[in-house]
């Protein structure tokens, strides 16, 4: 339960607002709904489970999909609701006992949770939720952050002229995501509250644990995030392009997927 406080402290203080209308979150929106739209059909019925301040709950609405958004942190769902450009409903609930009846949902959201449960045990009462809420041939969308995100980050243009693996603290929270796969905040770093990182391989196996079929394991940000100037790239239209074919080109390729710091499993429950 401790975690889980954490994580509502976190979003409450508003760490997810704005996060994916900037900076590298601008690639994770931008690819996260293009891999969506090329598998829901037409008006859904959608549950963004852990959709914080309602990003994509808001886009999915726009789109004609008759969405329920269900996040932990009171704040942020306040947020989702002040800022809403088209009607969906916006809760405050829990990934692991949704409020939410059998069978009445053609397609989740798990964008999140997966990696904010640092318990495995709490991650399969999270996928049983939304197995459980999913229609036969429902559609779960599940996103996993990977156990080399810190790392690559740190080694990167990013990582402040690699000051961050100088330091003591930092490298400790290395040492222990890519041994165990436990993200654990060091106090001073403004960066992500304790989580868990999967490998590409531990997610298909956890998901596949829960009773899902993963169909697709996409990279989402894929190798462009390591683009220097990325900013400036993305603003210039053909620049963004030839960015994207580069990570469509390798967005299923194996020994890429790691290097992505999300990635997004499509997923069929086998009931």
């Amino acid at each position: 339960m401790e975690d889980i406080k954490k994580v509502q402290v976190f979003y409450e203080a508003g760490g997810e607002k704005g996060r994916l209308e900037r900076g590298l979150g601008v690639v994770e929106g931008w690819r996260t709904k293009e891999l969506l739209s090329r598998f829901l059909g037409p008006a859904m019925d959608i549950c963004d489970i852990g959709g914080g301040a309602g990003y994509y709950a808001d886009w999915l609405a726009a789109q004609g999909h008759r969405v329920t958004m269900i996040e932990l942190a009171e704040k942020a769902v306040e947020l989702a609701k002040a800022y809403q450009t088209v009607p969906y409903e916006a809760m405050v609930g829990d990934a692991r006992r949704l409020p939410l009846g059998d069978a009445s949902m053609d397609a989740a959201l798990l964008l999140g949770p997966l990696y904010h449960l640092r318990a495995k045990e709490e991650r399969m009462q999270a996928l049983a939720e939304a197995r459980r809420v999913l229609r036969p041939g429902g559609w779960l969308f599940a996103a996993g952050i990977s156990k080399y995100s810190s790392a690559t980050w740190a080694l990167s243009v990013y990582g402040v002229k690699n000051d961050y693996i100088d330091d003591p603290l930092y490298r400790n929270m290395l040492r222990g995501e890519l041994l165990t796969g436990v993200h654990i905040k060091p106090e001073p770093y403004n960066c992500l509250c304790d989580a868990y990182f999967h490998t590409p391989e531990n997610f298909r196996e956890e998901l596949a644990e829960a009773g899902f079929s993963v169909e697709r394991l996409f990279a989402v940000e894929g190798c462009a995030w390591l683009t220097p100037a990325l900013g400036e790239k993305w603003e210039d239209l053909a620049c963004r392009e030839n960015l994207l074919e580069l990570v469509r080109l390798t967005e299923e390729e194996p020994s890429l997927l790691g290097l992505s710091p999300h990635f997004l499993a499509v997923c069929k429950s086998t009931k």
